[in-house]
């Protein structure tokens, strides 16, 4: 028989659940979600070392938004020019102005 036996941290969230209501996630949203899986800060940590973590850890962040930004506009061209060469240049432009 074939057996399995997991450690699974009893004390630790393993699932979380986002939402929103009526809209996406924005790109700060999701640079917080995605630093905390990057960057752990110990709360039993020295002082100086969480501090030192926790500005890279906003640094990190800063960083992703920034990414996070030039992706959505990166493809809203493509999409817009999708659009334009499909033959439909009002919508082209409705999506530009988002």
């Amino acid at each position: 028989m074939f057996q399995v036996n997991l450690d699974v941290p009893r004390n630790e969230s393993l699932v979380q659940v986002h939402t929103t209501n009526n809209r996406g996630f924005t790109p700060e949203e999701i640079a917080s979600r995605c630093v905390s899986k990057i960057v752990g800060v110990s709360q039993s940590a020295h002082p100086a070392l969480r501090d030192q973590a926790t500005a890279f850890k906003s640094a990190i962040e800063t960083v992703i938004i920034l990414h996070l930004k030039e992706a959505i506009a990166s493809d809203r061209t493509t999409v817009y020019n999708a659009l334009a060469d499909a033959g439909h240049p009002e919508l082209a432009e409705l999506i530009r102005r988002l």
